[in-house]
């Protein structure tokens, strides 16, 4: 397994040097102002030219072949495996799944554990802030297996309300679905209490990381999770590339989601038996050049260290509060900036958050507009849409000028001024 590197000192002008798609001018000479990687990140040369390298240089089948190539590729796709595990506080390797991303994740704990543990008359916790990945599956596997969805209540800021936990937690609660950083509002959930919580009742706990694994440092250990995903796009590596953490003993007890080649111990005509996991859970062809890649994107993460990401990004939410609120009519939605992430959630009066984000794309300033895949968070909210500017490592606080000054352009076009 390659170590981790040690972590470099901070320098966002560095940092960005990292990432060939900022050395572009836009049209009319703009600079790239990319403010939604709450969507995806961009990636680094390492990720790029490792995706490169494995199909330029020994590209093969994983765990097919035992030629010089195929055995190369098993090597790096289990040094990836490692590395992640490693990157989550995972007690084995063999707890990592590599899926297609977040979405596929979810869907696979809702099918596999959901449709062979929930029996009618059990309950999943949810909540009115996730995203549809993390609210979908659940409804389809409760439908299907006559269990209840239940909702923890949100306070005026959209945090969670703790004290209406109680209230829906209960002897029937088999499992809380929550995500660690929400995708709106960038609110950082208190996984702790709600694990500590749910363990009394004998539930279990399952994250969505999408957002918080590229944000927050995350040990599934502390607190003691049961599953987390998260996907590689949204941590500087490939797209279609995701992971699904299980505690080791709960993916024994799963079916697979998916049949096919890799995932079975033995096949015989009328019926088969499964692999351990992890491949239990990988059936066919994975994606093996950006699983691979997702490693890389890993140790990127790791060289810059937690604490400096983390720094850098609360100075640029705590920078963009400010500005934002110097626009008129501004009105930022969620918590405040001690309990979220580097995620703005925005309107502007008599703006429609499309002709927002139009105007904004004119002067090279890139946001997210519409109900960000969270609509009943909106119906809460009494929006039908909002703008969601998503901060990452690469930015810097003159793209949060650019950001104000474009808003000021839109208001002009728009004749609100």
């Amino acid at each position: 397994m390659t170590d981790s590197p040690a972590p470099r000192s901070f320098d966002v002008e560095a940092v960005r040097s990292d990432f060939p798609i900022f050395d572009q001018r836009l049209s009319s000479d703009l600079p790239l102002t990319y403010l939604d990687s709450g969507a995806s990140a961009q990636k680094p040369r390492c990720v790029i030219d490792k995706e490169r390298e494995v199909y330029e240089q020994y590209y093969a089948n994983a765990y097919r072949g035992v030629y010089r190539f195929g055995a190369q590729i098993d090597d790096e796709m289990e040094s990836a495996r490692a590395r992640v595990g490693e990157f989550l506080g995972a007690r084995s390797a063999a707890e990592i799944i590599f899926t297609s991303g977040a979405t596929m994740s979810i869907n696979l704990v809702a099918r596999c554990w959901g449709g062979r543990h929930l029996q009618a008359g059990d309950e999943v916790l949810l909540n009115a802030a996730e995203h549809h990945a993390n609210l979908v599956p659940w409804q389809m596997v409760a439908q299907q297996r006559g269990a209840r969805l239940r909702f923890i209540p949100l306070l005026a800021d959209g945090r969670l309300d703790m004290d209406g936990l109680d209230q829906v937690l209960g002897e029937r609660t088999r499992l809380v679905a929550v995500s660690g950083m929400t995708n709106v509002f960038g609110t950082i959930n208190p996984l702790a209490e709600i694990v500590d919580r749910a363990q009394k009742h004998g539930a279990l706990v399952a994250v969505d990381g999408a957002q918080s694994v590229p944000h927050l440092a995350t040990d599934v250990g502390n607190p003691p999770i049961d599953f987390l995903a998260f996907s590689g796009h949204k941590i500087f590596g490939p797209s279609g590339v995701g992971v699904l953490y299980g505690r080791r003993e709960l993916l024994q007890d799963m079916d697979p989601f998916l049949g096919g080649g890799h995932m079975i111990a033995r096949v015989e005509q009328q019926a088969s038996t499964w692999a351990d996991p992890p491949a239990r859970f990988e059936a066919g062809t994975p994606p093996i050049a950006q699983a691979i890649a997702l490693g890389t994107a890993i140790d990127y993460v790791s060289s810059l260290g937690w604490d400096s990401i983390q720094d850098h990004e609360h100075q640029l939410l705590s920078y963009a509060h400010q500005r934002l609120l110097e626009v008129p009519g501004m009105r930022i939605h969620g918590p405040d900036i001690e309990h979220k992430g580097a995620i703005i959630c925005f309107t502007v009066d008599d703006a429609h958050p499309e002709d927002l984000a139009q105007l904004l794309d004119r002067r090279g300033v890139f946001v997210r507009h519409g109900h960000h895949c969270a609509m009943p968070l909106h119906a809460w909210l009494g929006q039908a849409a909002t703008v969601r500017a998503s901060l990452s490592l690469y930015n810097t606080l003159a793209d949060i000028d650019r950001l104000v000054e474009a808003l000021h352009f839109a208001r002009q076009k728009l004749r609100l001024d």
